[in-house]
């Protein structure tokens, strides 16, 4: 199966790096303590350099505002991951452990302010593909909701041959496809725009990449992928 980008996203979104860990035969059990300490560091570093008044004016996130506006979305309803985790932080909250995999890739989107996400490859039906929503997209099933609705024509989704995985780029992810403790084999990315550069993408990705073989196990690949190289193999 292959990681594809269509190529009118990279039209709509000029300068989009995208990176990916692919990992095999990982071990997602389990919550180990420094990861936690992790994670409140990294809030305590969000609370320090941020105030949720002026939020939505840092670049890291006004950046996926204006993508979000560009597609048809409307930001201060449908927030980006990153905007999501910050928010919920600025408010007094703790980013709850959910498993492994989770966790480190909420550390990683919080100490960079990026937005990161993963999905179980083993749940996959086919290719994976980041594109514009289509007019006749199926319902799907996203997590915290009780009800299937399809994605809007145009939107930008994350989709394989079965149906949605991640709604309005990185708001919302499928249940289908959720990490779990028992997920073996996964796909993370991490979402860079303007101002963004390549080379901060790159760096989390691999600061990503060391965590999950550290914590995780398994075989791991990595790659940044962009207009000149949109797609690689899982």
């Amino acid at each position: 199966m292959d990681f594809k980008i269509d190529q009118a996203i990279f039209e709509k979104f000029k300068g989009l790096a995208i990176g990916v860990v692919i990992a095999k035969g990982v071990d997602n059990a389990g919550a180990p303590e420094g990861l936690q300490e992790q994670l409140r560091g990294q809030e305590a570093q969000v609370r320090a350099k941020l105030n949720i008044e002026t939020l939505s004016q840092a670049p890291r996130i006004a950046c996926w505002r204006a993508a979000y506006a560009a597609f048809g979305g409307k930001p201060k309803e449908n927030r980006s991951s990153v905007e999501n985790l910050c928010r919920l932080v600025l408010k007094g909250g703790e980013v709850r452990h959910i498993n492994k995999l989770v966790d480190i890739y909420n550390m990683i989107s919080l100490k960079h302010m990026l937005p990161v996400g993963g999905e179980d490859t083993d749940k996959m039906r086919g290719d994976l593909l980041l594109a514009f929503a289509g007019p006749a997209e199926p319902p799907v099933l996203l997590l915290g909701e009780r009800e299937p609705r399809p994605p809007h024509e145009g939107e930008v989704i994350y989709k394989d041959a079965e149906s949605t995985i991640c709604r309005r780029w990185n708001w919302r992810e499928a249940d289908r496809t959720k990490l779990t403790e028992e997920t073996k084999n996964c796909i993370l990315v991490i979402e860079g725009l303007p101002p963004v550069e390549k080379t901060a993408v790159a760096a989390a990705t691999r600061e990503l990449k060391e965590l999950v073989q550290n914590l995780c196990g398994g075989t791991l690949v990595s790659a940044v992928l962009d207009e000149a190289n949109p797609e690689i193999e899982f």
